[in-house]
């Protein structure tokens, strides 16, 4: 339940921020892991804008924040500033396993060159900033995106 307010909050706080009518709908994100052979991963999913600038985070999935600083890209966007996820952690994803989060989305969001960014972790391997990032428009939902280390893809329906 807390995640779903943090969910909501967060799709108020980006429709806020954003011209047009407030509409959102339930947008499933799905990311699956590759066999990378380590302990479970850090992942963190996040929204710029058009210009690259952070708007939002929308789910973080590891919840020791000593590790935050190897999401570097989400970490050097929001300072490592821990009211950016609190209430959409859960914990991590481990290698060969899915990553499946429904969050209500604003409508504005899509096809107005907003990007969904996703910084990857696993203990002892390298880190991998912008892992995924794919931008957020109609005629992408549903089409796998593939990751570059730990993450063998990504789809968003819509």
């Amino acid at each position: 339940m807390k995640a779903l307010l943090s969910a909501l909050a967060l799709t108020t706080a980006l429709t806020a921020a954003l011209p047009g009518p407030a509409l959102a709908r339930p947008v499933t994100l799905t990311t699956n892991m590759n066999a990378y052979g380590g302990d479970g991963a850090y992942l963190v999913l996040y929204v710029t804008d058009a210009q690259g600038t952070y708007r939002g985070s929308l789910w973080m999935a590891g919840g020791k924040s000593k590790y935050y600083t190897h999401l570097s890209d989400w970490y050097r966007a929001t300072q490592g500033n821990p009211t950016e996820i609190n209430g959409i952690t859960g914990a991590s994803v481990g290698a060969s396993r899915q990553l499946k989060v429904t969050l209500d989305l604003a409508d504005a969001l899509f096809d107005a060159g907003y990007e969904l960014h996703i910084d990857a972790s696993a203990e002892d391997m390298r880190d991998s900033p912008s892992e995924v990032v794919v931008p957020l428009t109609s005629a992408g939902a549903g089409q796998p995106v593939p990751g570059r280390r730990y993450i063998r893809d990504f789809t968003y329906d819509k």
